[in-house]
């Protein structure tokens, strides 16, 4: 790579951290004027326009004005970018994590990153719907769908079972924070406390009747073939 494109591609990450500290920033402090609900509303709206611009500029920059981007450029190009930023997402948290943790301690750490699972899941779960036209109270063939779009339904192995007509067990077979952690001889991290904000918090964002109970998640012991698992229950309406 020559020492431009290196400048470039540079710039570009430079630029996507700030475009999303930004973003954040106006969701965590609508959420902290305006309440969770009404600031998810907001950031469905302001979403759904920042996405029809950014692929407008997309196309514009990439020269596929006229045919457009998804026409003009392979789709294992733009496949892979998708997962280049979905695996930078999950990074991201664990930078974060890590850096807090550095400077203010465990404690401190797991708080902040319960907080930001308590509104990121209820975000996931109303992009998911509109992505996916989910009822409003699709019980649970619309969690089992919501959950595969997720940006984890991606990034890790996982499995549905037990499966009823009002309940269902998902479990996480791999985990990459957790193999990750075993791969350099570390114990599990100790994520039920955020599990359990993030799973709830979905779920009821999905259908308030749905109900999640923690079956196991680390520090809980586990088996060899999933890292957590988790049991929903749709509750009578």
């Amino acid at each position: 790579m020559s020492e431009t494109n290196a400048n470039r591609l540079e710039e570009l990450v430079g630029v996507i951290r700030q475009l999303s500290a930004h973003y954040g920033l106006w969701l965590a402090e609508s959420v902290h004027q305006l309440g969770l609900d009404a600031a998810l509303d907001a950031e469905s709206e302001a979403g759904d326009k920042l996405e029809a611009i950014l692929k407008g500029k997309l196309e514009r920059a990439l020269g596929r004005e006229t045919d457009g981007l998804a026409s003009g450029v392979p789709p294992a190009v733009l496949a892979n970018a998708a997962q280049a930023l979905r695996t930078g997402w999950l990074a991201a948290d664990g930078v974060w994590f890590q850096a807090v943790e550095k400077s203010a301690g465990m404690d401190a750490a797991k708080r902040i990153n319960d907080t930001c699972w308590a509104r990121f899941a209820p975000l996931e779960a109303r992009r998911a719907k509109a992505a996916l036209g989910l009822p409003e109270r699709g019980g649970i063939p619309a969690l089992k769908a919501a959950l595969a779009a997720r940006m984890y339904g991606r990034l890790n192995q996982w499995e549905f079972s037990e499966e009823t007509a009002t309940s269902l067990v998902f479990r996480m077979t791999d985990c990459r924070v957790q193999t990750a952690r075993k791969r350099r001889g570390l114990p599990d991290y100790p994520c039920k406390s955020g599990g359990t904000t993030e799973y709830t918090g979905f779920a009821h964002e999905i259908d308030p009747r749905l109900r999640c109970e923690c079956i196991g998640c680390p520090p809980d012991p586990h088996p060899e073939d999933w890292a957590c698992a988790w049991r929903f229950t749709l509750a009578e309406a």
